[in-house]
């Protein structure tokens, strides 16, 4: 531990003029400056750039009587890191630096011997584990005198006396640790750059001990998990930076009825403290949590950083600024992460619970939800019944299980990606999910989880934010979606240029959607309207019907109830616009693919169970998404999207009668050929004249397409003349485009990600580069073939703030997404009009309206 050769290197006594910066100094050091303009009591510190903190690194030393100038003759001091974001970490603080047999006496005259002893012998312990690099046990001693011989007989010398060699090696000691392999590593995985800095800040130590009223302890002025306006934080009496020799009760620090508070022994230093929160909050513009000592009833402030803060705190607190006229209305809309809105969407958690994890997947739908374990879908049905709460577990889930999918308050799936069936719907319905466990293993009857076995009945917790899956009831935050968040929503959408719609495809769907401010339904897939029991028989008998003419009966007894559907619809929305999707799943999705389903299909047709079972295998596709599905399916057996034109133009009149203004957007999906628009669109100008003819009522509607495979979107062109509206259909072009299963490609993506083959997952955030250059050629040649022709997109990016900023300045008008997605749309869709200023939007301007929702182009 020789002390190296004098070499010029710079420190900087923090003042309210020093030239100090957070990407020289670090974070820790400009904030302490920021609090000595604002005339806080900041004990005296002085600061090390990166620059100097590396040299010493490296072994070069300090002008020690310049550092160690403003502290006077007999310094004690503490040492902090100040790395450029606190986030990245940096080494531990070091106390008491300074302290030797001098400083001892003088102490042990003002504060007792005991308290003197005990400081001293804390500080030779830190020093020897921390600088000397010697092990705790070697050094630990029941008393001053014997941890002084301990550190003796491991240094070979005795405890440094001199404060300007204890700090030298101090900051050596905490510059080596950060320049070492596994605290860059550390810090790398928290983003850091590889080569970040570290500055370091000495200040003077402010000793929360001796007469008066003495502690140490920190304090804020909000609630951390809720951001409502309320005293918090911890003082312990007798201490020093929050370490307590004696471990007295901590107190309350504002009056309370369970304990002795701060307040009532000394409220004159609390009254202190809150001016200097209130100072913080109006001059910082942010909720501080300050770092505080007391001596003899003189306060000192030690640090201050942003108090850290649930999501649904965050909103509160932004949203309160902003009202107080201390940040303007944009900025609190830009301090809030899209993303994070979903933690008031939907319960969470408490983060204050102990966490027993059972096996992580990909978190597919946000929330979080306890109940019993249901392995099918009649079981979770059945709990529902007796009012219990179930968790829908599956291997994988299919058309078949919606009416358990609903009835669920969660689903964990064995596979399936972030696009899967189960994530879609998930979503959709506003349910906690986590798809593609790979720990997990569901049977008939019970769940293997990593060694353990589950049973249907046992009791867990999904949550689906984090993507676990917990043992047990947990103890949930309920879900805080008015207040401060409808208010930071209404500021976002007087400043957003893109409209937002929902993916809806019921009532229920549309209700939500509404609540949570969509501007009008993007996409409803209404195959979703007839898995109810009574409609998919009908559906069934119409799939196993040998005429036309038996056929169409069926679909005649469907017709009313679709029309009832659509008519609900329409009066949810109140004139905003509705996109109804024609129907686009292969048939056997509407069979039952158990052998207990299809015998119970063959009762309910009177037929024998080899003729039902032989229908069904006729229907099944080697690869059913790319098989007979979408428009193929209409063309095929065009007495489908008749009765479903039929079915939205009868509701469109029926509206019409009771004064609503009804322009329903018919939308057909799977395109690839310009053809198959023409041959559609007959069917359903042949369904809107018969219609007309039949009420003798007039009535408006745009017919659209779903671009979904790489053709159409190549062909936009074509297309587009046929169509009011494009609509891209992001889940199906993105499998489509990299000839990716979205339901098995869970297994590897996490693999692909971590190895860079892709920078994020597809299904998650657009692909700018493939994908978006589809979108980007489909919008440039929709466009030049028809000026008026509205742009959006309705797969699941439609909700992710990247893939929105995409879509803005490709010129698209909406995009539309999951309902309880729709306000995340809507906040990120204001920041990125925020960032982009003032202006026309790219690309919007040619027909299309910067302000969607409203309405799109006939």
């Amino acid at each position: 531990m020789d002390d190296a050769a004098p070499q010029r290197t710079e420190a900087t006594l923090l003042t309210a003029m020093a030239r100090v910066s957070a990407a020289r100094h670090g974070g820790r050091a400009k904030c302490l400056q920021r609090l000595i303009r604002l005339d806080l009591p900041v004990p005296t510190t002085m600061a090390l750039p990166f620059d100097t903190v590396r040299a010493v690194a490296q072994g070069g030393a300090l002008d020690m009587d310049a550092l160690l100038a403003p502290f006077g003759a007999a310094p004690l001091l503490t040492v902090r890191p100040s790395s450029q974001d606190p986030d990245w970490g940096g080494p531990g603080t070091i106390l008491l630096v300074g302290m030797n047999d001098a400083r001892h006496a003088e102490l042990a005259r003002a504060l007792g011997a005991e308290t003197a002893d005990q400081l001293y012998r804390r500080f030779v312990e830190t020093y020897a584990v921390q600088v000397a690099r010697l092990d705790a046990d070697d050094v630990a001693a029941d008393d001053l005198p014997g941890a002084l011989a301990a550190y003796a007989d491991e240094t070979g010398e005795p405890f440094p006396q001199d404060p300007a060699r204890q700090l030298l090696h101090v900051l050596r000691s905490m510059a080596r640790a950060w320049e070492g392999t596994s605290a860059r590593l550390l810090r790398e995985a928290r983003g850091a750059p590889a080569d970040a800095g570290l500055g370091l800040v000495v200040q003077a130590t402010a000793l929360g001990m001796g007469p008066g009223e003495s502690g140490a302890g920190t304090v804020q002025f909000i609630d951390p998990l809720d951001g409502r306006a309320q005293v918090t934080g911890r003082y312990v009496p007798q201490s020093l930076a929050g370490v307590s020799l004696r471990d007295p009760e901590a107190l309350y620090l504002a009056r309370d009825a369970r304990g002795p508070s701060l307040e009532a022994r000394a409220p004159a230093v609390l009254e202190a403290l809150r001016g200097y929160g209130e100072t913080c909050r109006r001059r910082l513009r942010e909720e501080m949590t300050v770092e505080f000592v007391v001596t003899d009833g003189r306060v000192a402030v030690l640090d201050a950083v942003r108090v850290a803060r649930s999501a649904r705190a965050a909103v509160r607190v932004a949203v309160r600024l902003a009202e107080d006229a201390v940040i303007s209305r944009e900025e609190a809309i830009g301090r809030i992460e899209p993303r994070a809105l979903a933690e008031l969407l939907h319960p969470q958690i408490d983060p204050r619970a102990d966490r027993n994890r059972l096996v992580s997947g990909i978190p597919a739908s946000p929330g979080a939800a306890t109940g019993l374990i249901a392995l099918s879908p009649a079981t979770a049905q059945a709990m529902a019944a007796r009012g219990e709460d179930a968790i829908l577990v599956r291997r994988e889930t299919s058309p078949e299980d919606i009416r358990g999918m609903h009835a669920a308050r969660a689903i964990l799936t064995e596979r399936g990606g972030a696009s899967s069936h189960a994530a879609v719907i998930a979503r959709g319905l506003g349910l906690p999910c986590v798809v593609g466990a790979m720990g997990l293993d569901v049977g008939e009857a019970t769940v293997r989880i990593e060694g353990r076995t589950l049973r249907e009945g046992d009791a867990i917790t999904v949550d689906g934010t984090r993507g676990e899956a917990l043992m047990g009831r947990m103890p949930l935050l309920s879900a805080a979606p008015g207040g401060a968040m409808a208010t930071l929503l209404g500021w976002a959408d007087a400043v957003r240029d893109m409209g937002v719609r929902a993916n809806a495809d019921t009532p229920r769907d549309a209700r939500i959607a509404h609540k949570l401010g969509a501007e009008g339904i993007g996409l409803c897939r209404t195959e979703h309207m007839v898995f109810e029991d009574d409609r998919l028989t009908i559906m069934r008998e119409m799939i196993f019907a040998e005429t036309d003419e038996d056929r169409r009966g069926a679909l005649d007894r469907l017709l009313p109830l679709q029309r009832d559907d659509f008519r609900e619809m329409f009066r949810i929305m109140d004139g905003a616009p509705v996109t109804l999707r024609l129907f686009d799943p292969p048939l056997h999705e509407f069979l039952p693919s158990s052998r207990s389903g299809l015998r119970g299909r063959a009762e309910a047709l009177g037929r024998p169970l080899s003729d039902v079972t032989r229908r069904a295998e006729a229907l099944a596709e080697a690869n059913p998404m790319l098989g007979m599905r979408g428009v193929r399916l209409g063309i095929v057996v065009p007495e489908i999207y008749e009765m479903q034109a039929r079915a939205v133009f009868e509701a469109t009149v029926a509206e019409g009668l009771e004064g609503r203004i009804v322009v329903p957007e018919i939308m057909i999906p799977l395109v690839s050929a310009r053809r198959e628009v023409e041959i559609v669109r007959a069917q359903v100008d042949g369904a809107a004249a018969a219609v007309r003819a039949e009420t003798g009522r007039t009535f408006d509607f745009r017919l659209g397409v779903m671009v979904e495979t790489p053709r159409a979107a190549l062909l936009a062109g074509e297309i587009a003349r046929h169509a009011a509206f494009l609509s891209f259909g992001t889940n199906d072009l993105t499998q489509m485009t990299y000839g990716l299963s979205r339901d098995d490609a869970g297994r590897f993506m996490s693999d692909y990600v971590r190895q860079g083959v892709w920078p994020e997952d597809p299904f998650l955030t657009l692909d700018a580069e493939g994908v978006g250059e589809l979108l980007s050629i489909a919008a440039e040649r929709g466009r030049a073939a028809r000026p008026d022709i509205a742009l959006s997109i309705c797969g699941e990016h439609g909700g992710n703030a990247e893939s929105i900023a995409f879509c803005r300045d490709a010129g698209f008008d909406y995009v539309s997404c999951s309902p309880f997605r729709v306000p995340l749309a809507r906040l990120a869709a204001a920041q990125i009009a925020i960032a982009a200023g003032p202006g026309p939007v790219p690309g919007v301007g040619n027909g299309g309206s910067s302000r969607v929702g409203k309405g799109s182009p006939a």
